[in-house]
């Protein structure tokens, strides 16, 4: 009994022997993941098409993202001028309230008047306190209403760790976020490209043809100093440390990296730098559409307009691990059937669908681009009458 239960011991010492190896040895072929911001406290790196993450670091930790909160504002604004509710050379004037705003400021002063061009510049470059709560004042009447707005489009972009307090960032309770969030809006305000015509310039001037012109010099030095970079936000309270949302383009592809709790600004640019560079040097994307490529039509079921032309919004493509194989990917426009109006603008109304082979690698919401009410009884009438007499 003794023998075979020794038999059996060397039996398991031989299997683990020989099998330890060779288990270790497959360990070994999967890379550790290294940490490419040590000094952050969060981190995230996306493609800005795809919103695929290429590398995070607790991305989803709750805490102060100080100055970077303007990104919302600064969608909001975006928005605000898409809808027609404000024009770019619009005066906005300054209340006693958002001219008394400490900390990063354009120094407007109270009854002031500056253009919502002007009033972007100045918080997009020199993260104007002040200048972020006149554009709130000016968008929702109040910076409460606005703040409101803020939190109803951080949910409706899926920001689950943040909830804002103020447009501009300065430390109050219950102001937080979270770096993937931070990316996520980010990602939303880069649908606007014309928003880097603010976050992407090195310096620029306020007042010029008055006797008190006002220098900017962009808080972001990577726009000046890393080949593509053109934007977004930087951030700092004593609270938050250094925190910096920054975006790159080279060819067709687009990344964001958001870095918060950083200890210097050298530090965070230098770890936002990397996580560029990683990306540049293991990534790239095939594109799918540009802005304004036709998409097809949207036909509606008894709509004022039975047919909407549809267009890209904004660049579509597929994020690759450089070296992957293109080949065999192909795309569809799924649009959903029986549309019928009322249909309201950004309602969903189907996606792009891409496929290597028969495998959906990914896919893209569609929302429609107008309002389409729904006709009137003369209006369906005749179409009917068109119908069945095979009028055009």
């Amino acid at each position: 009994m003794f023998s075979k239960i020794l038999k059996v011991a060397m039996t398991a010492q031989l299997f683990l022997l020989f099998a330890l190896p060779a288990a270790y040895a497959e360990e070994a072929k999967a890379p550790a993941p290294v940490d490419i911001t040590p000094n952050a406290a969060s981190a995230v790196l996306i493609d800005a098409d795809t919103g695929t993450v290429i590398f995070e670091k607790n991305k989803d930790a709750k805490l102060p993202p100080a100055s970077i909160t303007k990104i919302m504002t600064m969608l909001l604004v975006m928005e605000a001028l898409d809808q027609g509710k404000i024009k770019l050379d619009e005066k906005v004037r300054t209340s006693e309230y958002a001219a008394s705003m400490g900390g990063s400021q354009i120094f407007l002063e109270p009854g002031e008047e500056m253009t919502v061009q002007d009033m972007l510049k100045g918080i997009a470059m020199a993260s104007g306190n002040d200048a972020s709560v006149a554009m709130a004042e000016k968008i929702s009447g109040s910076e409460e209403a606005f703040v409101r707005m803020m939190n109803e489009r951080a949910a409706q972009l899926g920001m689950k760790n943040t909830h804002f307090a103020n447009p501009n960032g300065l430390p109050a309770d219950k102001h937080y976020s979270s770096a993937y969030d931070i990316a996520l809006m980010s990602k939303e305000l880069l649908k606007h490209e014309e928003i880097t015509q603010f976050t992407g310039a090195y310096q620029d001037y306020l007042r010029k043809d008055t006797p008190k012109p006002f220098w900017l010099v962009n808080t972001n030095k990577l726009v000046r100093f890393y080949t593509g970079a053109d934007g977004l936000k930087t951030g700092y309270t004593s609270e938050a440390k250094f925190c910096l949302s920054a975006t790159a383009k080279r060819d067709n592809f687009r990344v964001i990296s958001v870095v918060m709790g950083e200890p210097d600004t050298k530090t965070r640019n230098a770890e936002v730098s990397k996580m560029f560079d990683y990306a540049f040097s293991q990534y790239t994307n095939l594109p799918i559409y540009k802005k304004g490529d036709a998409l097809g039509e949207m036909k509606i079921g008894k709509g004022e307009v039975p047919v909407v032309p549809l267009t890209a919004k904004h660049s579509y493509s597929l994020l690759l691990k450089k070296g992957e194989a293109g080949e065999g990917i192909r795309h569809e426009v799924q649009l959903a059937p029986n549309l019928k109006a009322p249909i309201a603008v950004g309602q969903p109304i189907g996606k792009i669908v891409v496929y290597k082979g028969n495998e959906v690698l990914t896919e893209f919401a569609l929302e429609s681009p107008v309002d389409v009410k729904k006709a009137g009884w003369w209006t369906l009438t005749k179409r009917t009458a068109k119908k069945m007499f095979f009028f055009d």
